[in-house]
């Protein structure tokens, strides 16, 4: 698969794999846990060498699962976390914090899940309106410093937030979701990243599922799959926004591909710093993903999905109320 470069040197594929899926979030999680190694290693085989987790995700069980199964091929891959959330002594998450002491603190349990010596990307996963950006750049350029970090990412942050940050220390990543159906980011964060040479992962670049047609107006959502709570996901919502699926079926017949393929070429084509990391825990899934890689798509295919997808009004927010607080802005 191609490689892509993020910020000052970052190298890593064109498509990458969130992990977050395996351990949560999306109904009940899969109870053969040799079957996800074996999709994550299958990965690797297949050209994918940008890995996404995070000590939420769990909480920290999917760190441990992505170490395991990474460890064999730790020389051939990026790993990327995350820090910024506080949890009480029973390991449930309690809001934020990414006061220095909780960053340090954060990043030697992430070491010690995944079996790693060095983070090659660390994110702040959300900004923490209680510890100025300064402190937690600079706590991470001490990190990188001491050997424990590589690079320094940054998740949902807003345009002044990047740039204080990158005045400290070079960002090397924004993380923020960024698909055909949230392009909130072309308006002020993509200019900013290119002028200042950050890349961008965008994930749920498949719309969490929806714009590649699987989830329509009818679907019932599991017991534990966070769909079921986010406003965008409404019976009513998704029958109004069947639009979109309507639009990117369209365009992938006329390419011979999937819409699952469409969705993730179209942000290969905007940016040559742009790595989604789409998430599955199927192999066939991940072959249809890492197809898009492959997809030739011309400008005029992009300024389709462009105009098109532009005079759509997608219904919904995409977080619930409590997630919308912890968005920076």
């Amino acid at each position: 698969m191609d490689r892509r470069t993020l910020g000052d040197g970052l190298e890593v594929s064109a498509i990458g794999f969130g992990c977050m899926g395996m351990s949560q979030s999306y109904g009940p999680n899969p109870g053969d846990r040799d079957e996800m190694i074996g999709v994550l290693r299958g990965a690797v085989e297949r050209g994918v060498t940008f890995f996404d987790t995070a000590e939420v995700y769990g909480p920290f069980v999917n760190e441990v699962l992505v170490g395991e199964a990474l460890r064999p091929v730790r020389d051939e891959v990026v790993v990327a976390t995350k820090f910024g959330f506080a949890f009480d002594d029973e390991g449930r998450q309690t809001g934020l914090s990414s006061a220095p002491a909780s960053i340090r603190r954060a990043v030697d349990g992430s070491l010690s899940r995944l079996g790693i010596e060095s983070i090659d990307l660390l994110y702040q996963h959300r900004v923490d309106p209680a510890t100025p950006i300064e402190d937690v750049a600079g706590t991470v350029k001490e990190l990188v410093a001491a050997g424990k970090v590589k690079h320094f990412g940054l998740s949902e942050a807003g345009v002044g937030t990047i740039r204080r940050a990158h005045a400290v220390h070079p960002v090397a990543a924004l993380q923020s979701e960024y698909s055909l159906w949230w392009r909130e980011p072309e308006a002020e964060i993509v200019p900013v990243l290119a002028e200042l040479g950050i890349g961008l992962v965008p994930f749920s670049p498949l719309g969490k599922g929806f714009l590649t047609g699987a989830v329509g107006a009818g679907t019932e959502f599991a017991a534990g799959d966070v769909r079921g709570t986010i406003p965008r996901f409404t019976p009513q919502a998704r029958s109004a926004n069947q639009t979109v699926v309507d639009l990117v079926r369209r365009i992938a017949g006329d390419l011979g591909a999937t819409p699952a393929q469409v969705a993730l070429a179209w942000l290969l084509a905007k940016q040559a710093w742009i790595a989604p990391i789409p998430g599955t825990r199927r192999l066939e899934r991940l072959e249809e993903n890492l197809g898009a890689a492959d997809l030739a798509m011309t400008a005029d295919d992009v300024r389709r999905l462009d105009d098109a997808s532009a005079r759509i009004e997608v219904q919904g927010e995409r977080y619930n109320e409590q997630m919308q607080r912890m968005i920076d802005r």
